[in-house]
């Protein structure tokens, strides 16, 4: 997770531990919500299922998800290839849906926002950008199938944040 230092939030998102939970919290509820056909397994009880296994299942926080984010990574590698299975084998699952990363930007302004010699105007609820890299993986066969960077506007994270997660079931209100 980062913030470009033009956003200056550093306040909001300096503790990393709060600031990921309140991360999942927010992509657990949402797609809880929008899609509660599907049987999710949140964080807090992954974590918790790893701790009853401890030697076997690796800390969900401590494994290397962030290089997924590559767009030209396919077959995921080991360990973490291993680790996925692992931990899909105790939850009682296949696919793995990873938050891969999360940045946030400062929003461009749109194309002719203020007129000349004016300075432009900043839409309210579009002072930044959450791009939230998002990545589907097969555990039994160790492959992604999908991924994508959702992305959402607000005037803090946590807005910004819960907009690109809605950007993932569209057509929903």
């Amino acid at each position: 997770m980062a913030a470009e230092e033009a956003l200056q939030w550093d306040t909001l998102i300096g503790d990393r531990r709060t600031t990921l939970d309140k991360s999942d919290s927010i992509i657990a509820t949402l797609l809880g919500a929008r899609a509660s056909e599907v049987n999710w397994v949140g964080p807090a009880e992954l974590r918790h299922i790893a701790r009853r296994a401890p030697g076997i299942a690796p800390d969900p926080d401590q494994m290397g998800t962030p290089f997924l984010r590559a767009s030209n990574i396919i077959d995921v590698p080991d360990p973490l290839r291993y680790q996925l299975r692992t931990l899909m084998g105790l939850v009682g699952g296949r696919y793995v849906l990873v938050p891969a990363g999360l940045v946030f930007r400062v929003a461009s302004l749109p194309p002719g926002a203020g007129p000349r010699g004016s300075p432009a105007v900043r839409p309210p609820g579009h002072l930044a950008v959450a791009e939230l890299s998002v990545v589907m993986i097969d555990s039994r066969i160790g492959r992604i199938g999908w991924r994508t960077i959702a992305r959402g506007e607000g005037d803090d994270p946590w807005t910004a944040l819960s907009r690109a997660v809605k950007s993932l079931t569209p057509g929903l209100p």
